[in-house]
């Protein structure tokens, strides 16, 4: 992606004060010293065997080997998982660059994402820039906005029927992947991921060869040969919730990162008046680990349980954030940073589910406020 891709207005951070250098210090020593490469060792590459064999065995056992309706459930199940588990893992490392020092390699697994229907040019942008950048502010940060169907921000105005958000939202949640597959060519229509700041280039070049033969690909797997092969109705009835499915799974990981009560949110300022602290310290406090000694769910959603390493170390294989969340962990708590971990999934999810509700019935709620009148500045 060329520099001019995107690019985002008035938006920026408060000068670093030592916290982000030595983190970035103490990081790059513990990779000297171990000797370890920061991108996918042969565990991240077992991995990337197993998920993308998984995939097409599930494939194809619902093409060619389901003949019951408990058979074709189980398939569809395991479609649902390995699908989400190759955006979590394969797809996600590519496309921050991490998982090789290649950028061919990158590119090339990168491209995962496209041939599962959603383009890996637009989710850079809207990923790696919008989001990671400006992580949790109103209008930057496309992935707190839900309007209208909920309020995720405290920033957000607040609907009455929002009330109910903590009930309904789990339901809209599997609309996700449908949505991310279309916005695509919206986007690309508007040559912009976030209702205000991030804009983007058009894809030239690979790029678009990458997200024209992405959509074919996904077009042919998921639509042609199953129309083949099956009647339209079943296709139907087992391709909407194998996508509805993906889209709660994708929705829950990344809402337990974010939107909690631990998380902090940016407030509701014009952008000139918006000033923030550094930008790694905005990073920790926007975001919330959780079940961090859990290796099953480490190994399933990518390390992304590990989601503040990630967004300060995003081009860090997902494999090595344990190692290092011990470094950030104790840098922060060195600095005055808070850093929050919920030990496990499902204090998570509770907590999720009592922000959904907080917001929906309070017309001003927060997360941790580190708000700070001071010059800005670039993020170093």
């Amino acid at each position: 992606m060329t520099s001019d891709a995107a690019k985002a207005e008035k938006i920026s951070f408060g000068r670093d004060d030592g916290f982000h250098s030595a983190l970035k210090k103490r990081v790059n020593e513990y990779f000297k010293t171990t000797g370890i490469s920061k991108n996918a060792n042969w565990k991240m590459k077992l991995k990337t065997v197993i998920l993308l064999s998984w995939f097409a065995a599930s494939y194809a056992f619902l093409m060619f080997g389901a003949s019951t309706w408990w058979m074709v459930l189980a398939g569809a199940f395991s479609m649902v998982f390995v699908y989400a588990g190759i955006g979590f893992s394969i797809q996600h490392d590519a496309n921050h660059g991490a998982y090789s020092k290649s950028k061919k390699v990158n590119r090339l697994l990168g491209w995962t994402l496209d041939c599962l229907g959603i383009g890996s040019y637009i989710w850079r942008v809207k990923h790696n820039i919008a989001h990671h950048t400006y992580t949790n502010i109103v209008g930057a940060d496309d992935d707190i906005d839900s309007a209208p169907f909920a309020r995720l921000s405290p920033a957000q105005p607040r609907k009455s029927y929002y009330r109910a958000q903590h009930g309904y939202m789990w339901f809209l949640y599997g609309f996700l992947s449908y949505q991310m597959i279309l916005n695509d060519l919206i986007n690309v229509k508007n040559k912009r991921v976030s209702r205000t700041y991030t804009t983007f280039a058009r894809p030239r070049g690979w790029d678009l060869f990458g997200f024209i033969l992405g959509k074919l690909i996904f077009a042919t797997w998921a639509i042609a040969l199953p129309l083949y092969f099956h009647p339209p109705l079943m296709v139907l009835a087992v391709a909407a919730p194998i996508l509805w499915g993906v889209g709660v799974m994708l929705a829950v990981v990344f809402q337990l990162a974010h939107c909690v009560e631990e998380a902090y949110f940016a407030p509701d300022a014009p952008p000139a008046e918006l000033k923030l602290k550094g930008w790694a310290q905005h990073q920790v406090e926007t975001t919330v680990d959780f079940a961090p000694k859990n290796k099953l769910i480490s190994w399933y959603v990518g390390g992304l349980n590990f989601q503040i390493e990630h967004h300060l170390f995003p081009k860090i294989c997902h494999v090595h954030y344990p190692a290092i969340a011990k470094i950030v962990e104790d840098t922060s708590a060195e600095f005055g940073v808070s850093y929050y971990s919920h030990p496990t999934f499902f204090g998570a999810l509770a907590s999720h589910y009592r922000w959904l509700k907080m917001l929906g019935r309070s017309p001003a709620s927060g997360g941790r406020p580190i708000f700070v009148q001071e010059e800005n500045a670039n993020a170093a």
